[in-house]
């Protein structure tokens, strides 16, 4: 079974917003992107979706972004649906073309799904315990 990876969009989102809550002055695409050690336009693409989701605000011209609630307000959860950080809401795809003759082949699909959409439920649920405030503690001690 082939496992799909979740987006590195959603570390360097939570990465990001970290940032922002602990330096918001110092907080430009240049300082972020050289942060996360990627280039800026990766970064601008993500703060894009951040701004969309109404996680933060972007000023354009200065540069610059504030978070637009508390960090004990924003969960993993929030990170991680806001970047799209799994195609088309799967977090694990099976492969392609079993063999159908193949008893196992033929219902590998129809037995691993249920598992799989509950595997995905309960880390959905366990990012939406965390928050960013609680990440941030374990930065700064």
């Amino acid at each position: 079974m082939q496992l799909k990876q979740i987006s590195t969009r959603f570390s360097i989102a939570v990465h990001t917003l970290c940032l922002i809550a602990i330096s918001p002055k110092d907080c430009t695409g240049d300082f972020i992107a050289s942060s996360v050690n990627t280039n800026p336009v990766v970064i601008r693409r993500i703060m894009g979706m951040l701004k969309k989701a109404g996680l933060v605000d972007v000023r354009a011209g200065v540069g610059g972004a504030t978070l637009l609630k508390d960090p004990d307000q924003i969960t993993l959860f929030d990170v991680y649906r806001a970047v799209n950080a799994t195609e088309e809401n799967q977090l694990f795809r099976i492969h392609e073309n079993p063999n159908f003759d193949c008893p196992v082949g033929r219902k590998i699909e129809q037995v691993l799904q249920t598992e799989l959409k509950d595997a995905q439920y309960l880390m959905e649920q366990r990012l939406a315990q965390t928050t960013l405030a609680q990440l941030i503690g374990k930065f700064i001690k």
